[in-house]
């Protein structure tokens, strides 16, 4: 694998100096974990591969030790849950996050990987490109690009398949990532996170691959594209408080001032009040939009504070391509 340092001089650092770790979150995929993990044994042979049962009632566990991978438990249901656990509980430099559906190309994690450690990155997407109709449904795809569309207007520059599962960290990505999702959302968060603390990023289009037999998908399309929704919602107001409760206090106003327009007219050309209880609504109103701006104002402060935590906590760890230092 090649880098370029400061001084641009091609330095040549091989992966195995570098632990790799494969994190693999399963659900009952005990018909797909054997050849995941054989998959990734055969492209990275020196990472290790780490497996996560969330509670599976068809032998996952059994199937993934007898192939091989280090096999750990989450009892709290939800792919949020086991990914917090496994960033927790795994040491290591270069982290590779796929599901255990082998519906992702194990082949792509060397480009992933060398890419990440060569530009300097601290996340590399695999972009699912669908090598087959099944593999990647209409309505999937069509929520895929409303969502992802939603995180560009929001957040600013996304990448085009923000809802990957197959991922490669930095050390300092995994280990400043705060991880608050429960369920399918987690991706959602994790490219947030991403885009929230100025990270260099990068996607690599991949094949994506329909479920083996008697595999069978997890996700509802429906149910999850609400709660990824709703997680945006509750991302955009906790990273955005100025721009959220700004806007809120902007609507509040505006009708304010729109019921307030004929009792003013009024009581100019004749003196009185006719409409009392539309005063007091508009006045109510127009006092809801100060306390919405203040509360913007605040919170505001609070966020960029909570941001430079998260980006202290986010540099105390060394860049992909640094001087290969093991933990102990």
């Amino acid at each position: 694998m090649r880098i370029v340092n400061q001084q641009d001089t091609p330095t040549v650092v091989p992966l195995m100096a570098r632990r790799v770790a494969i994190l693999v979150p399963c659900y009952n995929e005990a018909a797909a974990i054997r050849q995941v993990v054989e998959q990734f044994r055969k492209v990275l042979p020196e990472a290790l591969i780490h497996v996560y049962d969330n509670n599976s009632t068809d032998g996952t566990s059994e199937a993934a030790r007898s192939a091989g991978a280090i096999v750990g438990n989450e009892t709290r249901q939800g792919k949020g849950h086991v990914v917090r656990r496994m960033f927790a509980d795994v040491e290591a430099d270069i982290y590779l996050l796929v599901d255990g559906d082998a519906t992702y190309d194990a082949p792509s994690a060397p480009r992933m990987i060398e890419k990440l450690v060569r530009e300097n990155l601290d996340m590399v997407v695999g972009c699912r490109i669908a090598e087959v109709q099944e593999s990647y449904r209409p309505g999937h795809r069509f929520g895929n690009r409303i969502l992802t569309g939603f995180v560009t207007q929001v957040f600013g520059r996304a990448f085009t398949d923000i809802l990957s599962g197959y991922r490669v960290f930095s050390r300092r990505f995994v280990k400043s990532f705060p991880a608050l999702s429960t369920g399918f959302e987690i991706e959602t968060e994790l490219t947030v996170h991403a885009l929230e603390l100025g990270m260099p990023v990068g996607e690599i289009e991949t094949p994506y691959f329909a479920r083996p037999e008697g595999s069978q998908s997890k996700l509802n399309t429906w149910r999850d594209g609400f709660r990824i929704l709703w997680t945006i919602f509750n991302l955009y107001r906790g990273e955005r408080p100025l721009r959220f409760f700004g806007s809120l206090a902007a609507v509040f106003a505006v009708v304010s001032l729109v019921l307030a327009a004929p009792v003013f007219v009024t009581f100019i050309e004749e003196g009185v009040v006719p409409r009392l209880p539309t005063a007091i609504l508009s006045m109510g109103l127009m006092m809801l939009a100060f306390l919405s701006l203040a509360s913007g104002l605040i919170l505001d402060t609070v966020t960029r504070g909570r941001r430079e935590l998260k980006r202290l906590a986010y540099l105390s760890h060394r860049a992909p391509h640094g001087p290969d230092r093991r933990a102990d």
